[in-house]
């Protein structure tokens, strides 16, 4: 062999460079897999999220929106498409309407009686269950029962209850010296008989979220105050209650946003099933006058200021419930 063989040999040259036939095929797919992950870090979560806005513009934010702006029009339930401008008028008639100022107080009365016991029982049954006790999954359980029983289910049978004439609890006040009570058209008896169904309702879904906190309460707190001869109720009320000041404040006011939105308990507990709320409107709520007004009236208008009424009720509600917090932290 020549020299000039020996130089262009292939095998002197050297290993042979791979070629688009060969190594270098993987290279395109590697580049378009890399771009694929940086696409997914990037977009991954907001396609997760995606969904929940989705169905929040549609049934949330929409609904709010024509709502606000159907509240400034004078517009029929039957004819939505007929519209006819009216500016402020609808909520200035709110100034001057007696009922509208009727089912506020009735609200706030049967928010007040509903949820001032509901968690303190709640509170109490909590703080029970929080020790260790035989067949504690089925008490927990068993208060998380009529939470899951249906709205229409649990008035029907508290109707059965308060009956005035053949009901349990006219027959019990009767059996110890007391009087029967109209229950469905007395004023502060029928508002105490639909706060007893909110109590009810909602008693053990409250006591659950207590004892999830007093849980999560370190269990060293309880043995100082009992190594410093503290009995069971001290501890309650010194270790037990401020720990769970930031639920017991969460919890007074999410129930007081259901309070102000209070339907299906007066709704139901009116013999009729009419919105009056009884037949001196003794009973009837912001959400039932609401009902009455857009969908037995048909006047829609009116119903959507109603509505925003409702919601600026609620954030006056959590303006101060955040200023009270605030102050709260700021000692």
């Amino acid at each position: 062999m020549t020299d000039e063989t020996a130089v262009l040999s292939p095998s002197a040259v050297g290993p042979k460079r791979p070629t688009a036939e060969g190594g270098g095929r993987g290279r395109p797919g590697q580049v378009w897999r890399s771009r694929r992950y940086r696409w997914d870090l990037r977009f991954s979560p907001y396609a997760f999220v995606a969904p929940f806005f989705l169905f929040f513009a549609a049934f949330g934010l929409f609904p709010l929106l024509y709502t606000g702006w159907a509240a400034l029009h004078q517009v029929e339930l039957t004819d939505p498409d007929s519209m006819t401008w009216v500016g402020l008028k609808n909520f200035t008639r709110l100034w001057d309407d007696e009922f509208f100022w009727n089912a506020l107080r009735n609200t706030f009365t049967i928010g007040l009686l509903s949820t001032v016991p509901q968690l303190a029982i709640a509170l109490g049954l909590a703080h029970l269950l929080n020790y260790k006790l035989r067949g504690s999954a089925f008490f927990r359980v068993a208060l998380l029962t009529p939470y899951a029983t249906s709205v229409a289910a649990a008035t029907l049978v508290f109707v059965l209850l308060f009956g005035r004439d053949y009901g349990m609890v006219n027959w019990v006040l009767s059996s110890v010296g007391f009087g029967a009570v109209d229950w469905q058209n007395g004023t502060f008896a029928s508002q105490l008989a639909v706060s007893t169904i909110v109590i009810w309702r909602w008693t053990g879904y409250n006591a659950l979220i207590y004892l999830a906190a007093m849980q999560a309460v370190p269990g060293e707190l309880y043995e100082s105050a009992a190594l410093d001869g503290a009995s069971r109720w001290q501890q309650f009320r010194h270790v037990t209650v401020p720990s769970l000041r930031p639920t017991i404040f969460f919890t007074c006011v999410v129930s007081t946003i259901g309070a102000t939105q209070l339907f299906g308990e007066p709704l139901l507990f009116n013999g009729g099933g009419a919105a009056t709320g009884g037949s001196d409107h003794q009973f009837q709520t912001l959400g039932l006058y609401l009902y009455e007004q857009g969908w037995v009236n048909l006047h829609l208008g009116r119903a959507s200021a109603i509505a925003w009424a409702m919601f600026l009720i609620l954030l006056l509600i959590a303006g101060v419930a955040r200023l009270l917090r605030g102050r709260k932290d700021s000692r």
